[in-house]
C-alpha cells in the first residue's frame, strides 16, 4: 500500500510523456516540421569501436544477428521482415552495425550499405512514429549516418546523395522536437549528444551549435556524477558515454569550435571511474545492469585518460568502494539505489561485491542477460544473484510487476534502502571499509551490516555481516514464522571448486584461495551471465543461518602461495 502513490505518480508522469510524444509525432507536427536540407555533411566524426568484417560477411548475406537473435532475410529487406524480439529492431534500426561495413573499406561494403540505407529511407523514412522513431533509437541512427557517412556515400549518385542528406535532416529536426520528451537518464543523454553532433556535421548555423551545446551540458551537469558515474549507477554506462563524448569533442577541435565546458569535464571526471569499476583482467565489475564488457572499445577510451596513477577508491556520489593491493581488487556496491524513475535495468544488489586476482576473476555477481529475456533478467536483478545476503528469500530493494506497469514503466525498483552507511578505514595493513543498509528493516527488523578488509599484500581478505536490529542490539523474529538468512558468493565459472573439510578450495588459473567461515558454506548451482558466448553455468558458496539467533558471520578468502 504505501507504494501505491509512488507508481501512481510515475505513471502518470509516463503516460503524460508518452502522450507529448504522440502528439509529436502525429500528422499535424509532421507537416509543420520545415522542409529544409543541407546542401552537404561538412565532417563524418569518428567512432571508437571497431567492426568486424566476418559479420560484415553475414550483413551482405542477408544474415542479420542482434540481440542474441539470428534473421535470415532470404532475398527480402530485413526492414520488412517480422522482428524476432524488440531487441533485435532496435539493433537493425539503431545502424550501429554499420561499422562492420566500414572496416570491409571496400566498394562492395559502400555498395551494401548504401543499399540498406535506401531501403530504410523508402521504408521507414516517411513518417516519425513507431519503435525506429523512438528518441534513443533516432539518436542512435543519426550519430550512426554521419559517422559512417564516408561508406554509406563511397560511389553514390547525385540522386541517392540528396535522399540521405534529407532524410538525415529530416530526422534531426524530429528529434530536436522530441528531445525533451526522450525518457530520463541515458536515452535524453544520447539524443543530446546526437543534437551536437548534427549541429556540427550540418550546415546549421552558430545559433543552433550554441543551443545544443547549451542544453548538452546541462544534462551532462545532471546525469554525470562529480564522482564520475552515472545516475543509473550502472558502470556500463559509462564507457558508452565517453565512446560518444570523446569523438564529439574530437569533432568540435576539428571544426575550430570551442569546445564545451560540459564535455571537457564530463570526459575527465568519467575515465578514472572507468577505471575504479575495471578488474585486473580489464573487464567491468557486474553491478546494475553491467553485463559482456567490450574490451576493445575500453582500452581505446583509456589511452585518452591523462590522470595515470592509480585510480580512485571510494566513488562517493556513486556509491561504490574498491579495495586494491597485491594484484587484487575488489569492488563493493556500498550505495542507496537511484530513483525509481532511473531504476529501469537497476539491481537489487546493495552491499555486494566482486572479487579478482592477477588476470583472474573469483567471486561474482551474476550480470544482466540479453534484453529480451524476461525471466531470467528477474532473476538476475534479484539480491539472490549477488554476492551479499538475502533475508527470508527476498530481494533488499523491491520491483514493481504487474502488467500495466511493465507495458508504462518497465520493472523499477519502487523501494529499497532508504540509508545507507559507509565508512572507509585505510592503514598501513591494508584497507577496509564498514556499509550497512536499512533494505529488511521494515519486513524483518533487521539491518545489514557488512565489514571487508583487503590485506596491504592482497593475500588476505576478511568479511564480516551483522544482521541487528534498528539500535544495534539482537532482533526479535517475527511471531510464527521462521525466517532464514543466506549469505551467497557467487564464482565466475573458471573458478575451479572443491572441498578441503570445513573449507573450500579455489582454484584459478594462477593462483589457489581457500575459503572459510565461523558457518559450513554449501556449493551450490548458480548461472554466469555476462560471458560473452552468452549465459554458463557456474558455482556459487551459500551459507544460511538464523539471523535471530545467529546475528555474525565471519568469513575470509585467503591466497596460497608466494607473495603476488
Amino acid at each position: 500500500m504505501a507504494d501505491k502513490p509512488r507508481l501512481a505518480a510515475l505513471l502518470m508522469k509516463e503516460a503524460w510523456r508518452r502522450a507529448r510524444r504522440h502528439l509529436r509525432a502525429g500528422s499535424l507536427h509532421r507537416w509543420l516540421l520545415p522542409a529544409t536540407t543541407a546542401e552537404r555533411l561538412l565532417v563524418a566524426p569518428p567512432d571508437l569501436r571497431r567492426g568486424d568484417p566476418i559479420l560484415a560477411e553475414d550483413i551482405y548475406a542477408g544474415r542479420f544477428y542482434f540481440a542474441g537473435e539470428l534473421v535470415e532475410a532470404a532475398g527480402r529487406s530485413p526492414f520488412q521482415v517480422i522482428p524476432p524480439t524488440r531487441a533485435w529492431a532496435v539493433e537493425l534500426q539503431s545502424f550501429e552495425w554499420l561499422r562492420h561495413l566500414a572496416e570491409c573499406g571496400d566498394a562492395l561494403a559502400a555498395g551494401n550499405a548504401r543499399s540498406l540505407v535506401s531501403e530504410w529511407i523508402a521504408t521507414r523514412g516517411n513518417g516519425v512514429g513507431g519503435l525506429g522513431y523512438d528518441p534513443e533509437v533516432t539518436a542512435r541512427r543519426i550519430v550512426a549516418w554521419m559517422a559512417h557517412s564516408p561508406t554509406i556515400l563511397d560511389g553514390a549518385d547525385y540522386a541517392f546523395y540528396r535522399r540521405f542528406l534529407k532524410s538525415l535532416c529530416r530526422q534531426t529536426r524530429y528529434l530536436r522536437s522530441i528531445v525533451g520528451e526522450a525518457p530520463e537518464g541515458l536515452p535524453r543523454l544520447r539524443a543530446r549528444i546526437a543534437l551536437a553532433f548534427a549541429s556540427l556535421c550540418l550546415p546549421t548555423g552558430g545559433g543552433q551549435m550554441r543551443s545544443a551545446a547549451r542544453a548538452l551540458n546541462d544534462e551532462l551537469n545532471q546525469q554525470i556524477f562529480p564522482d564520475g558515474g552515472h545516475v543509473s549507477r550502472n558502470p556500463a554506462v559509462i564507457p558508452e558515454i565517453a565512446a560518444l563524448l570523446l569523438p564529439l569533442r574530437q569533432t568540435f577541435s576539428n571544426q575550430s569550435h570551442p569546445v564545451p565546458k560540459g564535455v571537457f569535464s564530463a570526459i575527465d571526471r568519467m575515465l578514472p571511474t572507468l577505471r575504479f569499476f575495471r578488474h585486473v583482467d580489464g573487464t567491468l565489475a557486474l553491478f546494475n545492469g553491467a553485463s559482456v564488457s567490450e574490451l576493445q572499445l575500453m582500452t581505446a577510451l583509456l589511452r585518452y585518460d591523462e590522470t595515470l596513477g592509480e585510480p580512485i577508491s571510494f566513488a562517493r556520489q556513486s556509491g561504490y568502494q574498491r579495495l586494491a593491493g597485491g594484484g587484487t581488487v575488489l569492488i563493493a556496491d556500498t550505495g542507496a539505489p537511484p530513483a525509481p524513475h532511473l531504476s529501469g535495468e537497476a539491481h537489487a544488489g546493495t552491499l555486494a561485491f566482486e572479487l579478482s586476482s592477477g588476470r583472474s576473476r573469483i567471486v561474482v555477481n551474476c550480470g544482466a542477460p540479453a534484453p529480451d529475456e524476461a525471466q531470467w533478467r528477474r532473476f538476475a536483478r534479484a539480491t539472490a544473484a549477488h554476492s551479499t545476503i538475502t533475508i527470508g528469500d527476498r530481494s533488499s530493494s523491491r520491483f514493481a510487476s504487474s502488467d500495466l506497469i511493465e507495458r508504462f514503466l518497465g520493472t523499477p525498483l519502487i523501494a529499497g534502502p532508504d540509508k545507507v552507511s559507509v565508512a572507509r578505514e585505510d592503514g598501513d595493513d591494508g584497507q577496509g571499509f564498514t556499509a550497512g543498509h536499512d533494505g529488511y528493516l521494515a519486513p524483518f527488523g533487521l539491518k545489514h551490516e557488512r565489514s571487508i578488509f583487503l590485506s596491504r599484500d592482497g593475500r588476505l581478505v576478511q568479511g564480516v555481516d551483522r544482521l541487528l536490529g534498528a539500535h544495534g542490539r539482537a532482533a526479535r523474529p517475527p511471531q510464527g514464522h521462521a525466517v532464514e538468512a543466506v549469505a551467497r558468493f557467487h564464482l565466475h565459472p573458471s573458478v575451479h571448486v572443491s572441498r578441503v573439510g570445513r573449507a573450500v578450495r579455489l582454484a584459478t588459473r594462477e593462483q589457489v584461495w581457500h575459503f572459510t567461515a565461523n558457518h559450513l558454506a554449501e556449493i551450490e548451482d548458480s548461472v554466469f551471465f555476462a560471458a560473452s558466448g552468452g549465459a554458463r553455468r557456474t558455482l556459487q558458496l551459500a551459507i544460511a543461518f538464523d539471523p535471530y539467533q545467529e546475528p555474525v558471520l565471519e568469513w575470509s578468502f585467503r591466497r596460497d602461495g608466494p607473495e603476488h
